[in-house]
Formats: C-alpha cells, sequence, structure tokens
C-alpha cells in the first residue's frame, strides 16, 4: 500500500493538502504530520515571550494537537483513515526526516503555512521540503 505523508501546520494552504490527499488519495495509508518548532520560542517579541520554556511547550504543543484533532474530524467525515503524528524539530527537516524514517512514497504539503517576516527570515518549508527529499512531493496551492 502507498504511504503517504501530508504536512499540516492549520494554514490555509495546509488545509488544502489534507483535502486534495483525501480527494486523491483515500486508498493510500495516510498520515497527517505536524511540527512543533522549538525555534519559534525564541522568534517573539518580549511581549509574546512565555515565561518559561515549559509554558510555551505546552501550548505550542496543544496547538499542534488541535490542528491534528482537526484533520482527524475531517477524515473520520470523509470516510478516509487517517493517522497523526507529532514531532519536534525545524519543520522542512522533521517532514523530510519523518518520510525517510518511516518509508513514505510521497509527501504532500502546502504552498506555504507562515506569513509575514518568518517566512521571508526562515524561507518556505515547501521548498525545501521539495529540494531535499528523496520521494516526490505534491505541493498544493
Amino acid at each position: 500500500m502507498t504511504r503517504i505523508l501530508i504536512a499540516i501546520d492549520g494554514s490555509d494552504p495546509a488545509e488544502k493538502a489534507l483535502e486534495f490527499a483525501f480527494d486523491h488519495h483515500a486508498e493510500a495509508e495516510l498520515t497527517a504530520l505536524s511540527v512543533v518548532d522549538p525555534t519559534a520560542y525564541a522568534q517573539g517579541t518580549v511581549e509574546m515571550v512565555q515565561p518559561n520554556v515549559d509554558a510555551w511547550r505546552e501550548e505550542a504543543e496543544a496547538e499542534v494537537r488541535s490542528v491534528l484533532d482537526r484533520a482527524s474530524d475531517r477524515a473520520k467525515n470523509a470516510g478516509v483513515a487517517l493517522k497523526t503524528e507529532l514531532v519536534y524539530g525545524s519543520p522542512a527537516r522533521a517532514i523530510v526526516e519523518y518520510a525517510a524514517d518511516n518509508d513514505v512514497d510521497q509527501i504532500i504539503v502546502g504552498s506555504h503555512g507562515r506569513q509575514g517576516v518568518s517566512r521571508v527570515l526562515l524561507g518556505s518549508v515547501a521548498e525545501t521540503v521539495v529540494r531535499r527529499s528523496s520521494v516526490p512531493v505534491t505541493v498544493v496551492r
């Protein structure tokens, strides 16, 4: 059976990637992967920074779990089997490594997720996944 990884972050393009996977690959073994990026802790302004790393980690993990729960609900409503995974790391690297470590046959990503300055400074996750992946990558707009 074909194994497909869908990288999701709660953004509109990621939601479209999930929908694309449901519409075109419902028969595959689908896994939705969301990444908690520890470097995001240091990117906020002083007013945005949590009092400690543990509080930030709990909040970030809860956000990611919420994204994965919504994906599970959408899959159930669509009648599609979906496994969900949460990992920590740099998003592009974590996506590519997960695919390699889990014998994924294809990756589906949204065209972009981050907005504003962080996207400009850090580059496009989708672009990095396309460049570094050893398996085919479908980028959904």
